[in-house]
């Protein structure tokens, strides 16, 4: 087996992603944000017009949420309070609670939570 560089490929429906591992760690200093400590929780430090701004990972998804919100408000016409969100299949009791959270920031009430491998099954047997 070969113990050269490794890359992670998350093939998505609409967006995909690739990191490598090599030399044994991250390459953190690429990113385009810092990641910071506070109080023994993560949160990712941008800089946006001039000014450093800090959020927790359930802030960053409530933005992403409430985008997704706004676009189907603007396909409905109306105003969407309740969601159901996919999440990985690996993701754990406190990431889909943390998504929860996300989706109370973002004004919505989160109905369910399901994993991704769901939502296809669903897909099929909606066709």
């Amino acid at each position: 087996m070969s113990k050269g560089p490794a890359a992670g490929i998350d093939l998505g429906t609409a967006y995909s992603c690739v990191v490598v591992f090599q030399h044994r760690k991250s390459d953190v200093k690429h990113w385009p944000f810092m990641v910071v400590n506070d109080a023994g929780r993560a949160k990712v430090q941008v800089e946006y017009k001039g000014e450093k701004k800090s959020f927790y990972s359930e802030e960053v998804s409530s933005m992403v949420l409430t985008k997704m919100k706004e676009i189907a408000e603007a396909y409905l016409g109306k105003i969407v309070t309740n969601d159901v969100v996919t999440v990985p299949v690996y993701s754990n009791n406190s990431q889909q609670q943390a998504t929860k959270g996300a989706g109370a920031i973002a004004g919505l009430n989160v109905l369910r939570i399901i994993n991704k491998p769901t939502t296809a099954v669903l897909a099929y047997g909606l066709d």
